[in-house]
């Protein structure tokens, strides 16, 4: 078949455009012509809250060949988007939507396209964690401009549901990142990053957003004891001052090590390597990538039972799951997870990775397209 992929490609970095590539080789081994299609701008500087949009020489990025041809804010220019792809005649137009800014632009895209031609999308949220006034208006315009969906977790498939009750869709959990490579030794790693050789270790990895519950984090460490040190490693989307501020008034403020700043691709194994497991305090939550990367190098995780992280964390199984995002269910999933024989953790890690490939992925949107074309 014929897809146009709507998304951000290399040379946009971030979470969103390692997914993107790895399911454009996915599709492309299955035999597909896929052609990638992504911003000539993302987001207007003024908007984006992070140093850079771009790869740098630190990222390890997959160069897709893509086609530089969307700008999110000109609807002049969406017009002319939608003409270009619709001559392209794709059997799907596939896009991935993860924040209502983008439903303007990718709503109109998807309307404009020849009747033969389905539209799927791959819907990281429907509702987004921090909400606006004019969310849902937005939410609803792409909605209904789309024939087909693939949600990753039950949360985002209800809230589809709750929006467009008959919306055609597939669910499968969002699969492994594979592409940072091999593990570090767990010593070595340690040193790399100044930590104690033997204190207990948790990793908080990725984006800073107040949703993502930090704050429950740095408050939990007050709750344990000296055998625990923490790694916070990721850029914050908003001033790290507060959390800064609870570091320094925290009685064990030496045993948190926090590496503020965008973490590159390369550098990604030495952190999931140094601890000995990955904690997401979230306050809410759909589904997270950070728990394909845990997966990846077989590193067990503490979460929230929010959203849907339960479905991709079981507890017991691949790591511990806390009833309610607050500080002393943290304090005590942590240490009941140091509590249970570690390789028990892995084995079923290893198990669980077997059924979340690339491949799968791409073979459920095939499979979805049959039932709306």
């Amino acid at each position: 078949m014929k897809i146009s992929y709507l998304s951000t490609f290399y040379p946009f970095r971030g979470g969103i455009a390692q997914f993107n590539a790895a399911l454009y080789r996915a599709l492309i081994a299955k035999g597909h012509e896929v052609d990638p299609i992504t911003f000539k701008r993302q987001y207007p500087n003024l908007l984006f809250p992070g140093k850079t949009q771009y790869v740098t020489s630190d990222d390890k990025a997959d160069i897709i060949p893509s086609q530089k041809m969307v700008d999110s804010i000109d609807p002049f220019n969406w017009i002319t988007s939608a003409q270009k792809i619709r001559k392209m005649s794709p059997d799907i137009l596939l896009m991935k939507f993860w924040i209502p800014y983008f439903a303007p632009s990718f709503g109109h895209i998807s309307k404009h396209q020849k009747p033969n031609t389905r539209s799927i999308a791959i819907l990281d949220n429907v509702i987004p964690h921090e909400r606006k006034f004019f969310d849902m208006p937005l939410i609803k315009y792409y909605l209904n401009r789309v024939n087909g969906f693939i949600v990753m977790s039950e949360q985002v498939r209800d809230e589809l549901l709750s929006i467009k009750p008959d919306a055609r869709f597939a669910y499968k959990q969002h699969p492994l990142y594979d592409h940072f490579g091999a593990p570090e030794d767990k010593t070595i790693a340690r040193q790399k990053l100044g930590l104690s050789a033997n204190k207990k270790t948790l990793l908080f990895f990725g984006f800073i957003r107040a949703y993502k519950g930090l704050d429950l984090l740095i408050e939990a460490m007050n709750k344990l004891d000296d055998s625990y040190q923490l790694i916070i490693a990721g850029e914050s989307y908003s001033s790290f001052e507060p959390y800064q501020k609870q570091i320094d008034q925290n009685r064990f403020r030496n045993n948190i090590h926090p590496n503020v700043r965008y973490i590159s691709d390369k550098e990604v194994p030495l952190f999931f390597s140094a601890a000995d497991a990955c904690v997401l305090p979230y306050k809410s939550a759909t589904q997270s990538g950070i728990t394909s990367i845990a997966y990846h190098f077989e590193l067990p995780m503490i979460a929230t039972n929010v959203g849907g992280l339960e479905e991709m964390v079981k507890d017991n199984e691949t790591g511990v799951v806390v009833d309610k995002p607050n500080a002393d269910n943290l304090a005590t999933g942590i240490q009941r997870f140091f509590k249970t024989d570690q390789s028990h953790f892995a084995n079923q890690i290893r198990a669980k990775k077997k059924e979340l490939s690339w491949e799968g992925f791409a073979q459920s949107i095939l499979d979805l397209y049959k039932t709306i074309k």
